[in-house]
């Protein structure tokens, strides 16, 4: 599917696709809640600012983060990892609205993974230019369970590739309101996001918002 068809497009179709074993797309899973989870992210980031991280290495990440729940993803010197605290101010990250949790939740189970409660949401922003490269979730404890992607705003191109990283990359255009949920045996694929194109969204503007929701510990 190729992301020129969407260009204009604030919404998309509805639905299910399978990507691969344990991986699947839910068009429009997550549209009829969209504005009170905008609302929620912005009464998040008052408390928790979206931030550029450091990698590692040194360099800047291209889309800004913040993260809400018990624990929260950060990325600095010393490493990945997840922190029950805000390093910018030495509080606990804003507790997870019950509508993340429901939305989670429901959306996992949508796709053959009941029971799962996650403990940690990470909340990147995506502006035109921003870009994610492909890399795996594998700082969770818990590989068992699987992850749950939620966009929101301008559509993107999300690469879904392999186990490991030289592995042919699918692209998928992705938009307001679609959730991927993978996990068993695809739960240590490579994924990324391709640069952002411009464009403007009618709920968020020249923004992209995806919620990742994580069983860390």
């Amino acid at each position: 599917m190729t992301p020129d068809l969407f260009e204009n497009c604030d919404e998309g179709p509805s639905g299910r696709e399978e990507l691969a074993p344990g991986a699947l797309v839910l068009r429009g899973f997550a549209r009829p809640q969209a504005e009170g989870l905008i609302a929620e992210i912005a009464e998040i980031s008052t408390r928790a600012p979206f931030r550029q991280m450091l990698t590692p290495g040194g360099q800047r990440m291209s889309a800004a983060m913040t993260n809400c729940g018990p624990l929260g993803w950060i990325s600095d010197r010393h490493g990945y990892r997840y922190e029950p605290c805000d390093p910018l101010n030495g509080k606990p990250w804003p507790p997870m609205p019950a509508s993340f949790l429901h939305l989670a939740a429901d959306a996992a189970a949508a796709a053959g993974f009941p029971g799962f409660v996650p403990d940690a949401c990470l909340i990147n922003r995506y502006e035109p230019g921003t870009r994610m490269s492909l890399h795996q979730d594998r700082d969770e404890q818990d590989l068992a369970a699987p992850i749950v992607s939620v966009s929101l705003g301008l559509p993107a191109v999300f690469l879904f590739g392999g186990l490991n990283r030289s592995d042919r990359s699918d692209r998928l255009a992705l938009m307001h309101g679609d959730v991927v949920v993978w996990g068993g045996p695809s739960r240590l694929r490579f994924h990324g996001i391709l640069p952002m194109k411009e464009g403007t969204h009618a709920l968020l503007g020249r923004q992209r918002i995806n919620l990742t929701f994580r069983k860390a510990v």
